[in-house]
């Protein structure tokens, strides 16, 4: 096999790859080899018929699509290796040369690694995030642990209130009019919990079971169905069970309960410094990611179409693979939406460049400071996900063995995000200008 390389503009190259006469003539017969027995020719055995003799019957090139097919299959990755390309794009494959005892000849257009004009990248400006605790969330983070640890009764002597849960029929109209989407069955509801139409819940206090009432609502304006917003409507609810919540008392009984603490003071110290833990983690991501932002939009990158192309069908796949794990299929999702591939793949472009950008620039931040992974930065990586996987440290290494040079990649693009944020500078937010009230 042999390989010359043609560079194009805008970052693409031809790679053409020409395969020995021998090695097509082999890929020839293991076609030849896997179709005979689906061939029946009249005076031979099914399976036993020359190949010469159904190259004559059918014509010479009756096996050259799948010899051509498994020839690039089995020659570009190492096609693209020899040529010593960066190669950001799956191949726009031709054949240029297809003819028993000669060289097969194809080309493979594909993108390159685009060079990144880097602007602005240490000191740029972030906002400085705040991460003070308030009492108030305090509360509510030990309110919820309360919650959650709420004995529940049913009741059947009295009607329904705030903070009880109950288990609810409805279906709404409009004009009159049932419509779709709006029936439900033994709904399970939390009174007070907001997650109805808003004054929907409220109306339902007071409500004995089995008892069927009116509920009048108008959808807010931003209401997903267009039919809806900012509609009246009627539900009509029975509520088919109340179940009442006693909470426990927020006492140091209570904290020895829900903690490894055995006073409410020492538990209630503990929420505080696991809440600042995760307002930290936001802030540090928020910084980066503005940060990264920030330099983005003072660098400039020219990303060849066929790379973004690539980038679009990478997402696509990523999509499908989380809707199997659902038992979703992608033509299921497709027709819910009631959309196709080609609009998908397009609503996907901005998305996908915005990928791209962020990864090449970042690269090139990598690069322009000698920023490197190194061992002690996989072995760190392997032990964490040794640790949330739980599983030995040894079968992790082995899962990757294959992929560790993928994985230096991404330690080494972490590494580059934490620089950019580090030598950023925080400044206080600034305040929205009010708006003139004439407008």
């Amino acid at each position: 096999m042999s390989v010359s390389v043609e560079k194009l503009e805008k970052s693409m190259v031809r790679l053409t790859i020409e395969v020995s006469a021998e090695d097509f003539d082999k890929a020839i017969n293991r076609v030849y080899n896997r179709q005979k027995n689906r061939m029946n020719v009249p005076g031979f055995r099914r399976g036993k018929t020359p190949r010469k003799v159904l190259e004559k019957m059918y014509g010479a090139a009756i096996f050259y699509e799948d010899a051509a097919n498994d020839v690039i299959n089995s020659s570009y990755p190492d096609a693209a290796k020899e040529s010593g390309e960066d190669i950001v794009s799956n191949p726009e494959i031709n054949v240029t040369q297809i003819e028993a005892g000669k060289p097969f000849i194809y080309t493979a257009e594909v993108a390159v690694r685009p060079p990144v004009s880097l602007g602005k990248y240490k000191g740029v400006e972030v906002d400085k995030q705040d991460i003070t605790v308030s009492e108030e969330e305090i509360d509510a983070d030990i309110r919820r642990e309360q919650e959650k640890n709420a004995v529940k009764n049913e009741i059947t002597d009295r009607p329904v209130q705030d903070g009880d849960d109950i288990e609810l029929d409805f279906e709404g109209f409009k004009d009159g009019v049932a419509f779709e989407g709006g029936r439900g069955l033994n709904y399970p509801l939390t009174i007070g919990s907001g997650s109805f139409i808003p004054g929907f819940e409220e109306q339902l206090i007071g409500a004995n079971i089995g008892e069927e009432l009116e509920v009048h609502v108008t959808f807010p304006e931003e209401y997903q169905s267009e039919e809806l917003a900012g509609q009246p409507a009627v539900f009509k609810c029975t509520v088919k069970k109340i179940i009442e919540k006693i909470l426990p008392e927020l006492d140091d009984e209570f904290a020895d309960e829900v903690s490894e603490f055995s006073t409410m003071a020492e538990y209630r110290e503990d929420v505080r410094k696991k809440i600042t833990e995760r307002k930290e983690r936001a802030a540090q991501t928020a910084k980066e990611n503005q940060a990264v932002e920030k330099v983005i939009a003072d660098s400039h990158v020219d990303i060849p179409e066929a790379m973004l192309k690539t980038q679009q069908e990478e997402m696509i796949r990523e999509l499908e693979q989380q809707l199997m794990s659902q038992g979703i299929s992608m033509d299921g999702y497709m027709q819910y939406l009631q959309t196709n591939r080609e609009a998908m793949l397009e609503n996907m472009k901005s998305d996908a460049e915005q990928r791209i950008l962020y990864r090449l620039v970042v690269e090139a931040v990598a690069k322009a400071e000698n920023i490197e992974a190194t061992e002690e930065d996989y072995e760190a990586r392997l032990q964490e996900m040794a640790e949330i996987y739980r599983r030995d440290i040894e079968n992790i290494r082995t899962m990757f063995a294959d992929r560790k040079d993928s994985l230096m990649e991404d330690l080494a693009v972490q590494k580059a995000i934490t620089f950019i944020a580090d030598n950023a500078v925080e400044v206080e937010k600034k305040e929205e200008p009010a708006q003139d009230k004439a407008e």
